[in-house]
């Protein structure tokens, strides 16, 4: 391939990035697309949001110019239940505005061990593309206490995957795992992160509800920011 001007294009590696369609995936996806040729992985698990979800990442593929989208069903969570966010006899729970974002307690919007899925199915897929990087935008500071949003369960995954994969390689990268909610608003801002068309509400599927734990700490995190979050509220408790 040539430019414009008929010199040889340089080609960037690929990368594969878990794309959730929320503000973090964005902001992971924005990080991934300044250096790789980024191929999206995209997972419908049987939750509250899923079609809304998936229209979102499919915004924001485009918007960042993502070479594809993949969407992939992973049916396991709806038919195993045990949270919130697949099981509609669970109730989302209302956030709490000014509590803190993270404690000892493990919501009920806890997937139990989703991104050891997500994260396999993502290799997986590098291995086929012959990518070397795996971009997972986790959050330990400011989520909601999930055990899969640690640094130490990226570690060990990352063992996983050395001793695992036919050549040992793949390197998984958290870039924003040790940044607040706040900080990665504004590295988003500054990478051009579509933010409007992104998705983070656990219940809505037209309008973000603005009560569910999310929707808070999202709506905390643009607040504290000192920017306006760009998607209307059906409940905005600020």
């Amino acid at each position: 391939m040539k430019t414009d001007n008929g010199t040889p294009a340089v080609q960037k590696p690929r990368a594969v990035v878990c794309l959730s369609g929320g503000m973090d995936s964005a902001v992971c996806a924005a990080i991934a697309a300044q250096e790789f040729d980024t191929y999206a992985v995209h997972f419908s698990y049987g939750q509250r949001t899923e079609q809304k979800e998936l229209s979102s990442a499919r915004a924001i593929a485009g918007k960042l110019g993502l070479h594809t989208l993949l969407p992939l069903r992973v049916d396991i969570f709806r038919l195993i239940g045990g949270s919130a966010l697949t099981d509609e006899s669970i109730a989302v729970p209302a956030g709490e505005p000014d509590a803190a974002a993270t404690g000892s307690l493990i919501p009920v919007t806890y997937v139990p061990f989703r991104n050891a899925h997500f994260l396999a199915a993502a290799v997986s897929w590098a291995e086929v593309l012959g990518a070397k990087t795996v971009f997972i935008g986790a959050v330990e500071q400011d989520s909601s206490g999930y055990p899969d949003c640690r640094p130490a369960y990226y570690q060990a995954f990352r063992e996983l995957v050395r001793t695992g994969t036919r050549e040992g390689d793949i390197e998984i990268r958290t870039p924003l795992i040790h940044l607040r909610k706040h900080a990665i608003v504004r590295l988003g801002l500054e990478l051009g992160a579509p933010f409007h068309v992104t998705w983070s509400c656990y219940s809505g599927d037209q309008i973000a509800c603005g009560v569910c734990e999310s929707c808070v700490l999202r709506l905390r995190a643009f607040a504290e920011a000192g920017v306006d979050d760009p998607i209307p509220y059906a409940t905005n408790p600020r």
